[in-house]
């Protein structure tokens, strides 16, 4: 299984010169997770930059994953990682939600680079 960051989905629906590494893992979302806190960064950013069309229609799309939300354990282990790896409040959720989940974040976050559980995508 694996998490794609919020800004591997950004790259691949606006195009980016990211977009083709990321691919052929959001072909498979037989094999994602979604974080509850990667489709609301999708979403807000898709709104506020192309529209509540198009994010609707990215959110609808990221919703064939079954999307994991914040519940306590979720947020204590999350707040855990958080002090401990000096990461924000959103990275660390999806490192929780990775770990607790034994899957991998795929993701070009310098912040998430040297994760255990990342595969880093260059920028």
């Amino acid at each position: 299984m694996v998490i794609v960051d919020s800004c591997g989905w950004l790259e691949w629906f606006s195009g980016g010169k990211l977009a083709d590494r990321y691919e052929m893992y959001l072909a498979d979302q037989k094999n994602m997770l979604m974080p509850a806190i990667v489709l609301y960064e999708v979403y807000k950013i898709l709104k506020r930059e192309v529209g509540e069309e198009k994010a609707l229609l990215a959110a609808g799309y990221m919703k064939n994953s079954p999307v994991i939300p914040v519940d306590e354990v979720l947020a204590l282990a999350a707040a855990d990682i958080a002090l401990q790896e000096k990461l924000a409040m959103a990275d660390a959720i999806v490192v929780a939600t990775a770990r607790l989940n034994h899957c991998t974040v795929i993701t070009s976050d310098a912040d998430l680079e040297n994760q255990p559980c990342v595969k880093f995508i260059a920028k």
